[in-house]
């Protein structure tokens, strides 16, 4: 079976402008955040939209291959919804709300009964990274760029459980480098740090994808769900101190007491700050 990605021209089931766009070829299905212009910084749109799309999979869905369109695969939260949030709430109730539903978004690409598959191009930043590390298999441009930029903006990195699935992929002490120094990395130091799995020029991103998506769609249907149960059960096994459940009441504690005590309200992860 000749399988090919998409080049997503109509396909979405919300009224445009769309932030996340699918396409389904048989047994995958291509899911593509799509709001380049601001390099597919996460809004409240785009988090139900991609809870809609991951939280009710498919069964005769075998790979879910989620993407970015434009230059980056996603530059993190949005700034802008994020300080409007806390004018409207200065208690940080919106930022609870988000950041719980971030959290459901990446439990529910980790947990699909689908093997999922990052498509990383450009940057990776924040809550972008955090989705890419949700998937199972993450394939990266050799030019891919990588950070952690919140303890730098004032809040802690707790978006979508991303610290427990970082720390388990990387290791303690590398994650405790990147986000204290907030620093940037590349994509051949992401490969060494299993951050990526693959790294290929951008022009071969495509086939790369291809390359793990046509075995796994040709794999007998019950064996995918009950392997990733199992590789989830055990990855678990080694993260008895996940305290994921709480990042919604950390980010808005901690954003709600900085604008108490700072003349300017910090916002959420992207390349722009």
């Amino acid at each position: 079976m000749e399988l090919s990605l998409p080049d997503f021209l109509t396909s979405s089931p919300y009224e445009p402008p769309a932030t996340v766009r699918t396409r389904r070829e048989g047994p995958v299905l291509h899911v593509e955040l799509n709001s380049p212009e601001t390099g597919n910084a996460v809004t409240e749109a785009m988090r139900d939209e991609l809870l809609d799309v991951v939280g009710a999979p498919d069964p005769e869905v075998r790979v879910l291959v989620l993407s970015g369109a434009g230059d980056d695969f996603c530059l993190g939260g949005d700034r802008t919804e994020f300080a409007d949030r806390l004018a409207e709430d200065p208690t940080g109730r919106g930022i609870r709300v988000a950041g719980e539903k971030a959290r459901r978004v990446c439990e529910a690409i980790s947990g699909n009964r689908a093997v999922t598959i990052a498509r990383v191009q450009g940057k990776a930043i924040g809550a972008g990274l955090a989705l890419a590390l949700a998937c199972d298999l993450r394939v990266g441009a050799d030019t891919a760029g990588f950070r952690l930029p919140e303890p730098a903006l004032g809040l802690p990195t707790a978006w979508g459980g991303l610290p427990p699935r970082l720390i388990h992929e990387v290791g303690a002490a590398r994650v405790r480098e990147l986000i204290l120094t907030g620093r940037a990395f590349d994509a051949a130091e992401a490969h060494a740090l299993s951050v990526l799995q693959r790294v290929v020029p951008e022009n071969e991103l495509d086939q790369a994808v291809q390359a793990w998506a046509k075995p796994v769609a040709r794999r007998p249907e019950a064996a995918l769900p009950v392997t990733k149960a199992l590789l989830n059960s055990y990855a678990a096994a080694t993260r008895m101190a996940d305290p994921s459940f709480l990042d919604a009441e950390l980010m808005a504690a901690v954003a709600a007491t900085g604008r108490r005590t700072s003349p300017r309200t910090p916002g959420p992860d992207t390349s722009h700050s």
